[in-house]
């Protein structure tokens, strides 16, 4: 099949790109170009379970600089494979996934929450987005081992979101991208320089203690700047939670007759909402890797060294998979049991053993809570502009979900 899509394209429509290629074309695998290379955009469970095998697909030399300059940095855990990347990845499902480290950080998170509320009602409003960063960084942070003090919260926050926010574009953006990582790898650097000298004591089994001590699977110790990227790799992704925080804000306000049922608690709707806030609202496009030599899916010839990308908007609003896709219904995930390559804003397969995002479990955990906190809260949305513009990478409420919060007393 020719390539039908420029991957310029990209920028115009965002998450519409590789859906719309492939809606034109009605096939599951379609060959496009990206950065003027060829490329394949792949959806469906088989296509995740393709793309997660590392006989079909490679992740080292995949991540553009771009990326890796912004979102994940250089000789992060994203860009290995085969042994060098199950040993480095068993450290982080070692820190991560732990019922009683998951545990710990959402009593941490929703802690700060409480206490950040009597604060949010002597302002004239706040943006939702913004204080959720805040309270998340504040509590993530504190909670790998990695000090910080009160006045620091708010900085760190703005960096981590930074990074975030600036991966997919150029322009502003990603230069403040750039500067905020470069500003957090030279101060988790020093961090890590300090506690391995003993000039800085950290608790036993905390995430600094655990990455500045690491060694790979050649026996090296990661080198302090390494360290410090994996670090990072912990506190900026859980501190994205926000993006979800302010998706369920918009969420509430577009749907209110979910709100007393959400602010009643019941975990399994708690988690259900988590799901479909993950599900319907847009946050990453597509991931990918390269091809080590020539392969086919759905009747696609892939090249050698081309990129394959998994949908993964598409699939997360693929009506073969998901009933009314273009609807948000948290209750769908009440009695449904999720495929590991179905639901997949963060990947597919068994987060232990593969590229699949191994803080999953702590995003849901986290949503689930602080979005029961969002509906219990006594609040109103002022008129603002709640678009979301599906060309923007990451896509976000342009007003990031302003609130005036009434008192709680």
């Amino acid at each position: 099949m020719p390539r039908l899509e420029n991957g310029l394209t990209l920028l115009a429509k965002g998450y519409a790109w590789l859906p719309d290629v492939r809606r034109r074309t009605g096939r599951r695998a379609v060959g496009v170009r990206l950065g003027g290379l060829p490329a394949v955009g792949i959806e469906g469970p088989e296509a995740a379970r393709f793309l997660y095998d590392e006989d079909h697909v490679r992740r080292s030399h995949a991540i553009p600089e771009p990326v890796q300059g912004t979102l994940f940095g250089k000789g992060a855990v994203h860009t290995l494979d085969g042994e060098v990347h199950r040993v480095r990845k068993a450290m982080f499902v070692s820190l991560l996934m732990r019922e009683d480290g998951i545990a710990s950080l959402v009593q941490r998170t929703t802690s700060a929450w409480d206490d950040a509320v009597p604060e949010w009602t002597r302002r004239p409003f706040v943006v939702l987005m913004g204080e959720s960063a805040q309270v998340i960084a504040g509590a993530v942070t504190r909670w790998t081992g990695i000090p910080l003090r009160d006045d620091e919260v708010p900085s760190l926050a703005r960096d981590l979101v930074a990074m975030v926010d600036g991966f997919a574009t150029g322009g502003p953006r990603h230069v403040r991208a750039r500067r905020a990582r470069g500003r957090r790898q030279r101060w988790l650097t020093e961090l890590v320089h300090d506690v391995r000298s003993g000039v800085t004591r950290v608790p036993e089994g905390s995430a600094v203690d655990v990455v500045s001590k690491h060694r790979d699977a050649d026996g090296t110790q990661l080198s302090a700047r390494v360290a410090a990227v994996e670090l990072l790799n912990i506190i900026r992704p859980t501190t994205a939670v926000a993006w979800f925080m302010a998706f369920s804000g918009h969420a509430l306000i577009r749907w209110p007759q979910y709100r007393e049922r959400l602010a009643g608690g019941d975990p399994a709707f708690a988690e259900a909402w988590a799901h479909e806030v993950r599900r319907f609202y847009p946050f990453a496009p597509f991931i990918g890797g390269r091809a080590p030599q020539q392969l086919e899916f759905g009747g696609e010839k892939i090249p050698k060294n081309a990129m394959v990308l998994l949908d993964l908007y598409g699939q997360n609003h693929d009506p073969e998979l998901w009933d009314s896709p273009y609807a948000f219904r948290p209750e769908r995930f009440l009695d449904r049991e999720i495929g590991e390559f179905e639901l997949v804003p963060q990947g597919g397969g068994d987060p232990r053993t593969n590229h699949r995002c191994p803080g999953e479990q702590i995003t849901v955990a986290l949503l689930s809570a602080l979005a029961v906190r969002l509906a219990r809260l006594d609040w109103e949305a002022p008129e603002q502009d709640l678009t979301i513009a599906l060309h923007r990478i990451p896509a976000r409420p342009r007003s990031g979900v302003v609130l005036r919060v009434n008192s709680t007393v």
